[in-house]
């Protein structure tokens, strides 16, 4: 039996499309790509020449896009680099902020008041969440690639390396939605200076000090791990970054490693891997609580 989702999914994926932006599946009721990483290419299909990323596989060819989601209710993602986009998206305040932390629309107001400019009117999209995506037709002539908090917290971009999730699609918290179907503007010219300015570094130290009495191979399993995070690729990411802070949980379990050195040195990391800060945090906690315990005695390990 058909999903009943299905054909309205393959209507979002064919609009979008239609406006010359390359779509991608992603999960069925997720925001993850259904596509093979670099590690699991079979080597066959698409990828019988080498493997091809998600980037140089999303297509506007309706042909394409019809044989791809009749095999399921795939969500649509937009691949913003080859769509020729940059999106703003504006991210909520979650229970697990300090109180009075201000979400992304107010941050990227602040940002547009600094500016001397109003913010601008352009396509918008509502996100499951209730955040906000805003979306631009990148600059001719110039790579953007994504940034996470760069511009204010709360404020990512997705340009080069990154996807957006299409109004019409749906997650467990919710829909995606269009709030103004109007056609992208150009991206602001103050905008394009921000992104474009010698970034600042991501708060929070790659390599943390670690306590005094710190066992060698902790902070080298710390610094490597870390690493890895860092040098992550798109649709991957949160995966590595789960499975690189289990390996070094043990080492906070045993008190090898500080705690919240451990966050800080994988949050930079994450959010220089283009993560969303709070995915990074969320994902951290996760995977350190878990670490924590389950953790085998030292003695047994």
């Amino acid at each position: 039996m058909a999903h009943p989702d299905r054909p309205a999914l393959l209507c979002a994926a064919l609009a979008a499309a239609g406006r010359g932006w390359p779509v991608i599946p992603l999960r069925p009721g997720s925001k993850v790509p259904a596509l093979h990483g670099e590690r699991r290419c079979p080597g066959t299909g698409d990828c019988r020449g080498g493997h091809r990323t998600f980037e140089q596989r999303a297509t506007t060819d309706p042909a394409r896009i019809e044989r791809c989601w009749a095999a399921g209710a795939f969500n649509v993602g937009i691949a913003t680099g080859p769509a020729g986009l940059v999106v703003v998206d504006l991210d909520t305040v979650k229970a697990t902020d300090e109180k009075g932390t201000p979400d992304g629309a107010t941050n990227f107001s602040a940002l547009c008041e600094r500016a001397g400019q109003a913010v601008p009117v352009t396509r918008t999209i509502r996100t499951a969440s209730g955040g906000t995506h805003l979306y631009f037709t990148a600059p001719p002539g110039i790579r953007l690639t994504n940034t996470a908090g760069t511009l204010a917290k709360k404020v990512d971009t997705r340009a080069w390396g990154g996807q957006v999730v299409a109004p019409g699609s749906r997650v467990p918290e919710g829909p995606y939605a269009a709030l103004s179907d109007a056609p992208p503007t150009n991206l602001p010219g103050w905008l394009q200076s921000a992104l474009t300015a010698p970034q600042r570094p991501v708060t929070g130290s790659i390599r943390p000090t670690p306590p005094r009495n710190a066992p060698r191979l902790a902070v080298v399993v710390l610094d490597r791990e870390v690493t890895a995070v860092r040098g992550s690729s798109e649709g991957g990411r949160n995966a590595e970054l789960l499975r690189a802070v289990r390996a070094v949980g043990r080492f906070v379990a045993w008190g090898d490693l500080d705690r919240t050195a451990v966050e800080e040195a994988f949050q930079a990391g994450g959010e220089s891997a283009g993560l969303p800060a709070s995915e990074c945090r969320a994902t951290i906690r996760s995977a350190l609580d878990w670490s924590i315990r389950t953790a085998r005695p030292r003695e047994t390990a």
